[in-house]
């Protein structure tokens, strides 16, 4: 997807993308077995986007109301900072951005649903997902064309790489 012009500039000045897990990560869907554990997928590419946002000098937190123990196991994997089991997100963010000595305008945040909606309005790109809720949408600076848990991390981190002027083999500087 090109970017806009101002999607463009917003994404330029980003220094912390935060992303929500469930919906974002992970298409939304979970496995609960028999004796009663959960699990979910994950899209590897995503992973791989992570490790080159990181790469690139951008900081990544996962922010997430799901306090399944999954959530802090792909995080330790990934080896980013996991904030989870929060249903009210806005202060965790709030607090986060104080202790990283960072503005809402230096931060991404990519939620899918209703629970992220106050953290989409306080930051400065808001992001979410294709297949994300209708009432999320209209909040949003963009819309992956992915959907979650199919890549649409990996997409962002693209966009960030190309506004960057960053080559995504060995993200390098194209200068």
């Amino acid at each position: 997807m090109p970017l806009s012009t101002d999607v463009r500039k917003r994404i330029s000045a980003i220094r912390l993308f935060v992303f929500d897990f469930d919906g974002v990560m992970t298409d939304n869907s979970v496995l609960v077995r028999e004796d009663g554990n959960e699990s979910v997928l994950c899209n590897r590419s995503d992973g791989l986007g992570i490790g080159m946002l990181k790469d690139a000098g951008a900081q990544v937190v996962v922010l997430s109301a799901e306090e399944n123990p999954v959530v802090q196991a792909r995080c330790r994997k990934l080896k980013i900072e996991c904030a989870s089991g929060h249903k009210v997100k806005l202060p965790v963010l709030q607090q986060l951005l104080k202790d990283k000595g960072l503005t809402a305008s230096e931060t991404a945040y990519m939620g899918n649903d209703v629970n992220d909606a106050q953290c989409l309005k306080h930051v400065g790109l808001a992001i979410v997902v294709a297949d994300a809720h209708d009432s999320v949408k209209p909040l949003a600076h963009a819309i992956t064309t992915n959907p979650g848990g199919k890549g649409a991390v990996r997409e962002v981190v693209d966009w960030y790489l190309e506004a960057k002027g960053l080559d995504p083999y060995g993200v390098t500087s194209k200068a």
